[in-house]
């Protein structure tokens, strides 16, 4: 069967992470999370998928390659041109994406299933698409049913009794909400929704198709079923989706490495003395990481691979990329640091190189003094950064 990714977004809203790895390639705990959806995909005999791509299009491309060695055939439609020797993208839509590959060639030739790259999910596929077809369905939107009070976070879908899709309310006040039925960004399609998508023009299925398929009356239904599903489409959303893993929270992901202590999982062959430093679970540190005397990291915590957290150091509710260094005496407590940047949990980011403390966190390849002058020690206890 055949499926694709939705995969060619910028991810203006999970940056600074999205400046350098396309948001489908955003690890949970060194997994991209696309590899999940692969995997899901192969699960319910989904073998064949595209990929529409644009952002940072060779990272995922370098990553995936053919599928071969995830079980699937994948191939890639690359959104956007050269210029000056560089890809540039210009991505044309999710819809616009599926429009552009069936002109290609008509791929799309049977039911197919569209998944955006950005959540993480454990969705029974096989049985969706069996209801689609009970339907008679040209399109189905699988949905979550969500408190109510969470409504304002998504789009709505408003259905009539027998599940047809009447409206859509994006992000609707609570008291204005006529459904807790979401959006979860699910999508299965007949080939003759094509009939409905322009070709060569920019054009979406949320904002455009959709509504298109409501004004002229198609088979258009929606169908609630209950799921995992975790979006990563904002830091915010990023930061939970770590944490509810590390707290086994999410059934299709596993915590890797080993279990060194209840709770406290690491990679290979990192560096510490577990009797001089202070670690309260779920923690995962990843491989090559060292961890000086007097650190303490309290979880749910995930230090990536190859870091080094100098001693005396603190890493409280925070989530620190691979290479990273944490300056002698810092404490971050509900931080993201991702290279040159550390962010709180609500997204605000501060550049540490452009606001020279470049000192405080650093990457581990860059040489660096064996301690922390006094000063810098107290601009540091100035900051937000040291969650004082």
């Amino acid at each position: 069967m055949k499926a694709m990714i939705l995969a060619a977004g910028k991810g203006t809203r999970i940056r600074p992470i999205t400046y350098t790895i396309p948001k489908p390639m955003i690890p949970i705990l060194q997994k991209p999370v696309m590899e999940f959806l692969v995997e899901l995909l192969r699960q319910h005999n989904f073998d064949e998928i595209m990929v529409n791509v644009s952002h940072l299009a060779n990272e995922i491309e370098s990553y995936f390659c053919d599928g071969q060695r995830f079980g699937v055939q994948i191939a890639y439609s690359f959104e956007g041109r050269i210029v000056d020797g560089e890809l540039v993208g210009e991505a044309v839509g999710s819809a616009g994406g599926m429009r552009r590959i069936q002109d290609f060639s008509p791929f799309f030739d049977d039911t197919f299933v569209v998944l955006c790259g950005d959540a993480l999910i454990d969705l029974n596929l096989t049985e969706a698409v069996r209801q689609h077809r009970e339907k008679g369905a040209i399109a189905t939107v699988v949905m979550k049913t969500v408190p109510r009070e969470e409504v304002s976070s998504y789009g709505v879908v408003v259905t009539d009794e027998t599940g047809r899709i009447k409206a859509f309310q994006e992000k609707p006040a609570v008291e204005d909400a006529l459904s807790t039925d979401i959006n979860t960004g699910i999508y299965i399609f007949e080939p003759a929704i094509f009939d409905y998508i322009p070709s060569g023009i920019a054009f979406d299925i949320g904002s455009e198709l959709f509504p298109q398929l409501v004004e002229k009356g198609a088979p258009f239904y929606g169908i609630s079923m209950d799921f995992e599903w975790v979006d990563i489409g904002k830091v915010p959303d990023y930061w939970q989706a770590i944490r509810d893993v590390l707290r086994g929270k999410v059934k299709n992901v596993q915590i890797p490495g080993h279990e060194v202590a209840p709770g406290i999982y690491t990679g290979l062959n990192v560096a510490v003395n577990w009797d001089k430093v202070h670690v309260e679970g779920p923690v995962y540190i990843g491989g090559m990481t060292q961890i000086e005397d007097g650190a303490t990291i309290i979880g749910p915590a995930m230090v990536g691979p190859n870091c080094h957290i100098c001693r005396n150091a603190t890493v409280d509710n925070s989530v620190i990329f691979q290479y990273s260094r944490l300056g002698e005496g810092v404490r971050l407590v509900d931080k993201l640091v991702f290279g040159r940047y550390c962010v709180d949990k609500t997204g605000v980011a501060i550049d540490v190189q452009a606001a020279a403390l470049d000192w405080l966190i650093t990457d581990t390849r860059h040489d660096m003094p064996a301690s922390l002058p006094d000063e810098h020690r107290a601009i540091a206890e100035l900051l937000n950064i040291n969650g004082k």
